[in-house]
């Protein structure tokens, strides 16, 4: 085993970029004015890099007509559209702070969402899905329950009293002098927040991340970099916009690179998403794991044309290695990338590069990003050795000011050095390669052997009759724990839960194979395409402890 400890920093090359977001786009629209920047396929709309500042700034100043002021949250509540992406460079120009809000939320996650960070403006659909925006918006505002939500816009043809067509603001600031918003632009920072995302809230109430224009101008401009992102790539962002994925390794990593920007529909479809990479002739697509297994497994798969292709990016989730092979062979995705990180570090910590040898890049997370600092720490604190599994911890430029409003949840996460503590076991080899083996939160303890999921669903994942895999622990009277896997199986297949323990006899350690096995159509996801493993525990609790007392 290595003597060197778990500890790497990033090059300090490029240097970073301390500009505004609205310094970034009034560089796109000078370097590449008429080129073919957002394409929103659902939408029907094409802009260019200087239609897209025009929009963006007309917008801002319609947001200043309002009465609102540099420093105001304003709250975007849509799925993947045009307007999203102006109203995220509209906020940054008047140094506005864009709230993200995630469009599955309900009332109760609404109303919490909006007062925590106090938003005085609300930008949103009516509807989408099988959710009524304007309804719940509306009772919330019957009740008095929003009182710091003073302009609701709507992106909508159609008027509703008490709201403002976005549209409509558009006009008002073509007719504003654009004077006012170049004097707001020349007293704004690169170190100013500029957004907001709410964590997931696995355990308790969200928290809101609050992220500067340094922050995630500059993590975009990098993940952009180690795809080879240029103004000749297009780029299909399947992920939600409202996710750091979506609008900066997405939007702003187009923006730094001058690529084109392209979204299939206003929410992940595989079909739609695969007709999209081949009508535009995408070169790059982004996902989280279940994504790119949705298209693979898609019927018409094999119909598609995606020979433009050569890059992307996964991340979000750990991906399985035998699904990031079928993306690189079936996809023609050679040049894909794994990306790792969170929401409070903007995101991206570690990514592969293209010249990596094949074997790390389907089981690895990559090397560390320039001017980032990461390390693996034990139970004591202590930074391990190499090779050691241990807790990630990170800082540098991309981590995030704080939670808003929340000293206490910031203080239990970023510690008096400033590094945040992740919650993520990790591996870091002799070469800087850092492999994600789990949350510490997910790691079970049977019998006293820990037992990490990850590993699991890797095994699992190499029958050729099982789709997807989750594994987690549940209840045990006798060790403490027992392994529960869901699976998902390929279409057609008769395989039984039997069957897949039998499976596992002889390949892997015998408390390593699962007791409860569950065949299962979907799992519970977030919007972003994570698995949701609280809930399924909770579930396969529940139904363990019912079958004991029948």
């Amino acid at each position: 085993m290595s003597t060197s400890l778990s500890h790497v920093t990033g090059v300090k090359y490029p240097p970073l970029y301390e500009g505004t977001i609205g310094d970034a786009l009034q560089r796109a629209a000078r370097l590449w004015p008429d080129a073919e920047a957002l394409v929103s396929c659902h939408q029907n709309t094409r802009l260019s890099f200087a239609e897209i500042l025009e929009q963006a700034e007309s917008l801002a100043l319609g947001l200043l007509a309002q009465g609102l002021k540099t420093g105001d949250r304003v709250g975007i509540w849509a799925p993947n559209c045009t307007e999203w992406t102006i109203t995220q460079y509209a906020t940054a120009l008047a140094g506005m702070i864009l709230v993200n809000i995630n469009p599955d939320y309900q009332s109760r996650e609404l109303e919490y969402a909006l007062n925590k960070v106090g938003c005085k403006a609300l930008v949103m659909v009516p509807k989408s899905k099988h959710i009524d925006y304007l309804d719940m918006v509306n009772t919330l505002s019957w009740e008095q329950k929003l009182p710091d939500l003073a302009v609701k816009i709507l992106i909508s043809p159609d008027h509703e009293s008490g709201y403002q067509r976005f549209d409509d603001l558009l006009q008002a600031g073509r007719a504003a002098d654009p004077a006012d918003l170049q004097h707001i632009q020349s007293k704004l920072s690169a170190n100013d927040p500029i957004n907001i995302q709410f964590t997931s809230g696995t355990t308790g109430s969200p928290k809101g991340a609050t992220l500067t224009h340094r922050n995630i101008l500059n993590n975009a401009y990098f993940v952009g970099a180690a795809q080879n992102l240029s103004p000749d790539d297009r780029l299909c962002i399947p992920v939600p916009l409202y996710h750091c994925f979506g609008m900066v390794m997405g939007s702003l990593a187009c923006c730094m690179h001058g690529t084109t920007a392209v979204y299939a529909s206003n929410r992940f479809d595989p079909g739609l998403v695969l007709q999209t990479l081949q009508s535009e002739k995408c070169t790059a697509v982004y996902g989280v794991p279940t994504m790119f297994i949705a298209m693979l497994d898609h019927p018409d798969f094999k119909n598609f044309d995606l020979s433009s292709l050569r890059t992307g990016t996964m991340a979000g989730s750990p991906c399985p290695i035998e699904v990031m092979k079928r993306v690189i062979n079936d996809m023609n995705m050679d040049e894909v990338t794994i990306a790792y990180g969170m929401t409070e570090t903007s995101p991206v910590s570690f990514q592969t590069a293209k010249t990596d040898p094949l074997d790390k890049r389907v089981s690895s997370v990559g090397r560390i990003h320039p001017h980032v600092e990461v390390k693996i720490i034990d139970e004591s604190g202590a930074t391990t050795k190499r090779g050691v599994k241990g807790e990630l911890c990170t800082r540098g430029y991309s981590l995030m000011q704080g939670y808003w409003n929340d000293t206490e949840k910031t203080d239990l996460c970023i510690d008096d050095e400033g590094w945040m503590h992740t919650g993520d076991l990790a591996v870091i080899d002799d070469e800087g390669y850092c492999d994600i083996v789990g949350r510490v939160k997910d790691m079970l303890i049977r019998g006293g052997e820990n037992i990490f999921p990850r590993e699991i669903e890797d095994f699992l994942f190499t029958h050729p009759d099982i789709a997807e895999a989750q594994v987690f622990g549940v209840p045990c009277e006798k060790y403490g724990e027992e392994v529960c896997a869901w699976i998902r199986l390929t279409p057609n297949s008769t395989l039984s839960e039997a069957e897949i323990k039998d499976f596992c006899v002889g390949k892997i350690a015998h408390f390593k194979i699962p007791k409860y096995v569950r065949l299962v159509s979907e799992f519970p996801m977030t919007v972003t395409g994570k698995v949701k493993k609280n809930t399924m525990r909770e579930q396969m609790t529940r139904e363990l402890e019912t079958n004991a007392s029948s």
